[in-house]
C-alpha cells in the first residue's frame, strides 16, 4: 500500500481522537487535568490502562524477542500479576487515605521535604527516559513506512506526533486521556487479534498445530530453570513483581489515572481487572511472535527483533493488514506518550514548583503555568527521541527495562522504607543515597562477570538498587515516631 494512503488513515484516526478530546475536555480545569475531578469510571480506566501498560514497544519488541528468548517474557508477566495485587492492597489504600493528587506527597509526609523532591525528581527522569524510548521506536517505524517517501526528516516526524498529542491533551489532561486511551486500547487489541487470525489462515494451521510448530522451533518455552541464567524463572517473576510495583504503583502517570477513580474499592477493582486482562494480552503477543517467525520462515524473510513485525505487516501482507498494523501501532503509541507528558506536567507543577500550595497565583495563572510546562515537556520529548535515534538499540524493550532498573530503584527504596519502617531519616542526605545507589548498580552491572562469574544479573538489578537505597536510608535514620 502506498505511503500516501497509509498517511490518510493516520490523519483520519487522529481526527477521531481530536473529536473525543474536544467532547471530553469541555469545561476542564486544573483538577480535571491532574486527576479527572476524581470522577473517572473504573472500567474505562482499567481498559485504557492496558494500552498505557503495553505501548508500541510491547507491540513490536515482545513478538520480535520470541526467537531469542521464546516465551520467557510470560514469566515476567506472572510477576506483574503479583505486583498489581500488592499495588491494590498496599499502595492504593495509602494514597486514598491521604487523598493525594501527587503520590510523592506521601514521601514528604513520611520522610521529609527533600525526600519528596528527590522522589518526584527520579520519577521525572525515569518517565522521560522510558516514554521517549517507547516513542522513538514507533516514530522510527512510521518514518520508514510513510514519511521517508515524502522526504520529511525524522525530527519533523517526531514533532508532528508530539503536536498531535499536545492538541488532544492540552486542555483536558487525565479527564480526556481516560476516554482516548479506551479508544486506542480497543484499536490496538483489535489489530492484534486480526493479525493473529490472518497469519493462522495464511499458514493454514489451527491453534494446536501452530503451538506444535513453535515448540519444534523452540519458540514456545515459558519457564527457564537454570539459576545462573538471567531468564531463570524465579528471577523473572520477582523482577516482574517489583517492576510493576515501581513502574506502576510508584509512578505518577499510572497512579494518576487510578486515583482519579471515585472510590478506593473501584480503584482496586480497576487494578485487579486490568492485571488479569493484561496476562492474557501479553500471552497473545507472544503467540503472535511465534506466528510471525513461522510466517517469515515460510516466505523466506530473515528479519528479526524489532524489525520483524513491521517488515512483514508493511511489505509482505495485504494492504488492509498494513493499515490495521499502522493504526494499532499508533494506538499503542499514544496512550504511553500522552499519559507520560500529562503526568510529567502534573508532577512538575505539583511536586517541583508547588503550584497547588501557591496562594499568590490565581486559577488562571496556574492554568497558564501548567500549559507552559506541558509545552516544555513536549520539547524535551523531542530532544530525547533524537538522542535515542543516535544511539538506537536492536531491542528497545531491553533498553527500557534496563533504564527502569537504574532509575526506579531509588523510588522502590524510598517507598519501602517509609511503609515498612517507622524510623526518621536525615532528610538532607536522602538525595546522596538515591544518586549513589544507581551509580553502584551501574558498576555491579558492568563488572558482574568479574564479581559473580557465570551467574547473570538481569532485571533483578531493580531489586538490588532498591535494597541499596533502603540500606543507605537505614544508615542515615534514627529511631523515633514517624508520621503516617
Amino acid at each position: 500500500m502506498s505511503p500516501a494512503i497509509l498517511f490518510t488513515f493516520v490523519i483520519a484516526y487522529f481526527l477521531i481522537l481530536l473529536t473525543v478530546a474536544w467532547y471530553t475536555g469541555k469545561n476542564s480545569n486544573n483538577e480535571s487535568f491532574f486527576i479527572g475531578n476524581r470522577n473517572s469510571n473504573w472500567m474505562l480506566v482499567a481498559f485504557g490502562m492496558i494500552g498505557t501498560s503495553l505501548s508500541g514497544v510491547t507491540f513490536v519488541s515482545v513478538p520480535g524477542a520470541v526467537a531469542r528468548e521464546s516465551f520467557a517474557y510470560f514469566q515476567i508477566t506472572i510477576g506483574y500479576l503479583i505486583g498489581y495485587i500488592m499495588i491494590a492492597f498496599v499502595l492504593l489504600p495509602l494514597y486514598y487515605r491521604l487523598n493525594l493528587t501527587s503520590i510523592y506527597n506521601y514521601l514528604q509526609t513520611r520522610l521529609g521535604f527533600t525526600s519528596y523532591k528527590t522522589g518526584a525528581g527520579f520519577f521525572i527522569l525515569s518517565r522521560i527516559l522510558g516514554a521517549t524510548a517507547r516513542l522513538y521506536l514507533v516514530v522510527n517505524i512510521l518514518q520508514d513506512a510513510i514519511l521517508n517517501s515524502f522526504g520529511i526528516p525524522f525530527w519533523v516526524t517526531t514533532l508532528i506526533i508530539l503536536v498531535m498529542i499536545l492538541l488532544y491533551t492540552y486542555e483536558g489532561g487525565v479527564k480526556t486521556i481516560v476516554w482516548t486511551d479506551t479508544l486506542q486500547t480497543t484499536c490496538m487489541l483489535a489489530g492484534l487479534i486480526i493479525c493473529v487470525i490472518y497469519i493462522l489462515n495464511s499458514l493454514g494451521i489451527g491453534l494446536g498445530e501452530s503451538l506444535q510448530a513453535m515448540g519444534e522451533k523452540g519458540y514456545s518455552k515459558i519457564f527457564f530453570t537454570d539459576p545462573g541464567s538471567k531468564l531463570f524463572f524465579v528471577k523473572q517473576i520477582l523482577a516482574g513483581a517489583f517492576i510493576t510495583v515501581t513502574m506502576t504503583g510508584m509512578d505518577q502517570e499510572m497512579m494518576q489515572k487510578n486515583i482519579s477513580v471515585k472510590t478506593l474499592k473501584d480503584s482496586q477493582k480497576n487494578v485487579i481487572t486490568m492485571s488479569m486482562i493484561l496476562l492474557g494480552v501479553i500471552l497473545l503477543f507472544l503467540f503472535l511472535g511465534g506466528l510471525l517467525y513461522l510466517y517469515a520462515d515460510k516466505i523466506g524473510i530473515s528479519a528479526t527483533g524489532d524489525k520483524l513485525f513491521p517488515a512483514l505487516a508493511l511489505n509482505h501482507m495485504p494492504p488492509a493488514i498494513s493499515v490495521i498494523f499502522i493504526i494499532a501501532l499508533i494506538s499503542a503509541l499514544f496512550p504511553s506518550a500522552d499519559g507520560a507528558i500529562t503526568a510529567l506536567t502534573s508532577s512538575f507543577c505539583i511536586d517541583i514548583i508547588g503550584m497547588q500550595r501557591r496562594t499568590d497565583m490565581s486559577e488562571t495563572q496556574k492554568k497558564k503555568t501548567r500549559q507552559r510546562v506541558h509545552l516544555v515537556f513536549a520539547f524535551l520529548f523531542l530532544l530525547f527521541v533524537m538522542m535515542f535515534k543516535w544511539i538506537s538499540d536492536p531491542s528497545m524493550i531491553g533498553v527500557i527495562l534496563k533504564v527502569a532498573g537504574f532509575t526506579y530503584g531509588p523510588l522502590l527504596g524510598l517507598f519501602t522504607f517509609g511503609i515498612v519502617l517507622k524510623r526518621k531519616v536525615n532528610d538532607r542526605l536522602v538525595p546522596i543515597i538515591c544518586i549513589a545507589s544507581p551509580v553502584i548498580c551501574f558498576f555491579i552491572d558492568k563488572y558482574q562477570k568479574y564479581i559473580f562469574g557465570s551467574f547473570e544479573i538481569g532485571l533483578e538489578l531493580l531489586i538490588i538498587n532498591g535494597l541499596i537505597t533502603f540500606g543507605g536510608l537505614l544508615l542515615i535514620s534514627r529511631s523515633g515516631k514517624a508520621e503516617v
